[in-house]
């Protein structure tokens, strides 16, 4: 399947989800035969409420979290990137379009299945910071 119609799917399945308020019994069996492993990862992922939206005050500023095995991953979703090496290693090699961080973090912004962590902008650069480094 190509990137595009990968892409398309989720973003089909997540706005259904999002009017139905769940995702039904079909839009699994898709989301499954589309992304195989990966969407059983974002799956537990969201079971496990490791999706977090930090929202930055007074500037409103908004980051997404996926908290992953070997540390938390700095998602982008407009952008669709992830700071994971899945992404730098297999989406960027075109080997697949999706990391399971960014399937879960869709799923998760349609469904509101994630915690909502307000901060002060004073601690946006530290935490960016940490976010941003390469895995050790």
């Amino acid at each position: 399947m190509d990137q595009n119609a990968e892409i398309d799917v989720l973003a089909v399945i997540c706005k259904q989800a999002k009017e139905d308020g769940k995702l039904m019994g079909r839009s699994l069996t898709t989301l499954y035969e589309t992304f195989g492993q990966r969407f059983t990862k974002a799956l537990d992922t969201l079971k496990e409420n490791r999706v977090k939206k930090y929202v930055f005050g007074p500037s409103g500023k908004t980051i997404w979290i996926v908290v992953g095995k070997e540390r938390d991953y700095l998602i982008i979703p407009e952008a669709g990137f992830c700071t994971c090496d899945d992404f730098y290693f297999r989406v960027l090699d075109r080997q697949v379009h999706l990391c399971y961080h960014l399937i879960a973090q869709k799923i998760a912004n349609s469904l509101g299945w994630y915690e909502t962590i307000e901060e002060h902008d004073e601690l946006y650069d530290s935490l960016m910071d940490e976010w941003k480094k390469p895995t050790p």
